[in-house]
């Protein structure tokens, strides 16, 4: 039964990792859309007249275009990186068939809207008047064409059904007359005939579908604050196991987070909204409701980290301090200028689990407080400083941005008072706290014997990965992230660390973690990868070895992939 039980959560696991593709477009998008809003808001026009300048305002204006043709080609960016993000190789093909299936699916669409007489005539209303009709019909235009409104969901479809239509038709032989179009140039000719039969399902079964999310949005909205707090709570248990991407970017970009009538026009998706609530003039405070899953995220990735990490160095031996300060103060750092957690999350995950539930019921109440308070801050992905600045501070007072200090602090004594206490109550073996010299947290058994979990262990970290210098025969982390011969040297002993090249059968990463599936697990030497390798913590899930790497975890990747010859 446990075997299943695996199997389950690392499909929802890849099916979750496969939006970072398609998502690591936003924050660039976000970041050129928020600067261009920032400087062209009435607001801030006000406190600064020298910006209404023509030329000035042209290039914002032209900033917003730019981050418009992320956000609202959504769906299509997802058709593609889903499919790309799922598929284990021959990724171009995977891509292309992404593509074509997207197209296919919103020109059968239209078909039989049309055959069906069901499709909209918009060719005497004005715009507000066509959006209008179109929304009320659940229809849209995409690329052109006037479509069924699937959203993002449609993108999604199409990438999944590509992904199946793709690991079957990449290994067909057709006959030898033939046998040109076999292989990879066999996917996109299966994906339009299979897309075609999808699109023709999804014309009958949507309508009903879409009345289901409605009414589950409603439900989402009106569950308040309290739903609020669960959302937090929720989202933070699943963070171990990677399964809060399946969470967060339904919420985010489809109508589950919700629906909103902005400038005219029906939005869906929190940061849809968000952005266009940005963006529209007449929008004096952002709705709590759009940003009451992300607000809080602020609150505690910044300060309430920040105060469990202060309490885990003040509750250290003192001859240990100077080296657990050295790893903890970087993680909280990392965590408080570009909203990275894991480094800080993971030293106490699995060390002293109790503290990480306390973690995740105190995520949840800051999202809860955030959204009493009416906080109308929100950012695309990466709730730290510098996201902070520029979707809430640069924005004005319409996202009320100088909530997330005022509740921050509180919550940097409200962590560190509870993690404090938790740590001398119960002699919790936090960094510098463990009956050995050494400095270090549990191994991965000790971890599956607290929380009696076999799905995904987290292992130990090691303080010095924030130093990447070692001693010896093994010093293969001095200069790893300043020159190629360094970064090739660490990918070498990575291989061999994971039980070499013949062990190993894929290699992924995603934000923070280097993820090498491998064979045979027993041969794999994790307390090297963590003390000799630079790994900031260490997960298991199934087959699966995750290593954090933070942001230098991709670049691992594509090194180790080249040495063993992957193709993406």
């Amino acid at each position: 039964m446990a075997k299943k039980k695996n199997k389950f959560v690392s499909a929802f696991e890849q099916f979750g990792r496969s939006f970072l593709l398609p998502v690591s477009v936003l924050p660039g998008a976000g970041i050129i859309k928020g600067i261009g809003t920032a400087f062209s808001n009435s607001n801030t026009l006000k406190m600064f007249p020298v910006l209404k300048n023509d030329i000035v305002q042209f290039i914002m204006k032209f900033l917003i275009v730019l981050g418009d043709t992320a956000f609202n080609n959504l769906p299509i960016i997802f058709a593609v990186g889903v499919a790309v993000g799922l598929a284990k190789r021959e990724k171009g093909s995977a891509a292309l068939s992404g593509l074509l299936g997207f197209i296919v699916l919103h020109y059968v669409l239209n078909f039989l809207l049309v055959q069906s007489h069901k499709l909209v005539d918009t060719s005497k209303l004005s715009s507000n008047e066509a959006k209008l009709a179109l929304s009320n019909a659940m229809q849209t235009k995409v690329l052109g064409i006037q479509t069924m409104d699937l959203s993002v969901f449609g993108g999604i479809i199409v990438g999944i059904v590509v992904y199946f239509v793709h690991k079957w038709a990449v290994k067909v032989q057709l006959p030898t007359v033939i046998g040109f179009f076999s292989g990879p140039r066999f996917v996109p000719i299966a994906t339009i005939v299979i897309m075609s039969a999808v699109a023709t399902g999804l014309f009958f079964v949507w309508p009903p579908v879409q009345k289901g999310i409605s009414v589950l949005s409603i439900f989402i909205l009106k569950s308040g604050p309290i739903g609020t707090f669960l959302y937090g709570l929720v989202e933070r248990a699943l963070l171990p196991f990677g399964l809060h991407h399946g969470l967060n970017w339904p919420v985010r970009t489809t109508e589950l987070g919700g629906a909103w009538e902005i400038g005219g026009q029906r939005v869906v998706g929190t940061i849809n909204a968000y952005l266009a609530s940005l963006a529209d003039p007449n929008v004096q405070h952002v709705d709590p409701s759009i940003t009451r899953f992300n607000g809080g995220k602020f609150v505690y990735f910044m300060f309430g980290l920040s105060g469990a990490a202060y309490a885990m160095y003040k509750t250290a031996d003192e001859k240990k301090r100077k080296v657990v300060g050295s790893l903890l103060f970087a993680a909280a750092g990392t965590s408080f200028l570009t909203g990275i957690t894991e480094p800080i999350e993971f030293t106490f995950l699995f060390v002293a689990p109790i503290l990480y539930v306390v973690h995740a019921f105190l995520a949840g109440s800051a999202l809860f407080v955030m959204h009493m308070l009416g906080a109308g801050v929100a950012t695309p992905t990466g709730h730290g400083f510098i996201n902070w600045v520029i979707y809430g501070v640069l924005q004005g007072p319409k996202t009320a941005w100088w909530l997330v200090p005022i509740v921050g602090v509180v919550y940097f004594f409200i962590y560190y008072i509870v993690f404090r206490f938790m740590i001398v109550k119960f002699d919790l073996k936090t960094p510098g706290r463990e009956d050995s010299d050494e400095v270090k947290l549990s191994n991965k058994h000790e971890a599956r014997a607290k929380l009696g979990v076999e799905i995904a262990t987290i292992g130990k970290e090691e303080p010095k990965a924030t130093d990447i210098t070692v001693a010896g025969d093994d010093e293969v982390m001095e200069t790893v992230q300043k020159t190629p011969e360094g970064i090739r040297k660490q990918a070498t002993e990575l291989i061999k660390a994971h039980g070499g090249p013949d062990n190993i059968e894929a290699v992924d990463a995603c934000i923070t973690r280097l993820r090498i599936n491998v064979k045979d697990k027993s041969v794999v030497d994790q307390e090297r990868i963590t003390t000799k390798l630079g790994a900031m913590g260490f997960a298991e899930s199934d087959m699966q070895m995750q290593s954090i790497y933070g942001s230098h975890a991709n670049v691992l990747k594509m090194e180790i992939q080249d040495m063993l010859g992957m193709e993406e």
